[in-house]
């Protein structure tokens, strides 16, 4: 028994002991936390998306607080965001551009088929790495879910063999177009009226060989656009946004519907909404 009792007193001693030296180490060596970062880092979402140009949040914080970054660069936070800063700042912090994530890709069920069964594991970045996927065009959505599961809003669901994305729950963040193996996706100002559902760059005669909805390059829309705002760049349409003013005539002209007129919502009230 006294074995037992000398035992537990050793083992409380060095239990003591350890915790006294913590505390001290603590106390004489730790690194004071930097109130203001604190501060910044509790306006922003945490979505650590790298939008900004930084890791993350902590990241981004951190150099916001040191005045080395812009504080206008948190695409999901937008307005919300921007406020935020501009009361913790004391300076007036403009929002960044809306943004929404776009998958230039049509290339449905119907309009496309498969070159081979792909058995393996069950992402976008795995069945890519197997001859570039097993859809006929090596452009296409694979419609695997890789951007769906990065999606932190939850706003993209497969359809059709595709990826689609719900504008009114995208925050911009661009995770999902990071992860796309195929670089189909891409964020588009928010106040776009006209986008180019393809991202075939074969010619047109090859192109339609594998996807009935592929950009031919026929050159319609580049003619038609009474803004200049088109243009064929390696046999694929281009939108420059700065010139369209949405006038839908691409659309109406295209003949293997790959032009599509958009109307994405405002998406500040559904930032306000948004728990991480």
């Amino acid at each position: 028994m006294m074995d037992i009792l000398i035992a537990l007193a050793v083992v409380g001693a060095v239990a003591l002991i350890a915790g006294v030296l913590l505390a001290l180490i603590s106390h004489f060596f730790g690194v004071p936390e930097n109130e203001k970062v604190k501060a910044v880092r509790a306006c922003l979402p945490g979505v650590n998306c790298g939008a900004c140009g930084y890791k993350g949040c902590d990241d981004y914080a951190a150099a916001v607080a040191e005045g080395t970054a812009k504080p206008n660069l948190c695409v999901p936070g937008a307005e919300f965001t921007a406020k935020e800063l501009s009361d913790v700042l004391g300076i007036e912090v403009e929002a960044p551009a809306d943004v929404v994530a776009y998958v230039h890709c049509n290339g449905n069920c119907e309009a496309t088929t498969k070159k081979a069964t792909y058995g393996g594991i069950s992402t976008c970045k795995a069945a890519a790495m197997l001859y570039g996927g097993p859809d006929a065009c090596r452009y296409g959505c694979i419609g695997l879910g890789d951007c769906a599961a990065a999606c932190p809003s939850n706003a993209i669901c497969m359809k059709d063999g595709i990826a689609h994305v719900d504008t009114s729950r995208c925050i911009g963040c661009g995770l999902c177009q990071t992860i796309c193996p195929k670089h189909i996706i891409s964020m588009v100002p928010q106040e776009t009226e006209a986008v180019v559902a393809c991202s075939n760059a074969d010619k047109g005669a090859d192109a339609r060989k594998v996807c009935k909805n592929a950009c031919i390059a026929c050159r319609k829309c580049e003619k038609a656009c009474p803004q200049g705002a088109i243009s064929i760049v390696n046999n694929l349409a281009r939108i420059d946004y700065d010139k369209c003013e949405g006038c839908g005539i691409c659309d109406d002209v295209c003949p293997t519907g790959c032009m599509k007129q958009v109307v994405f919502p405002d998406l500040t009230e559904q930032f306000k909404e948004f728990d991480i």
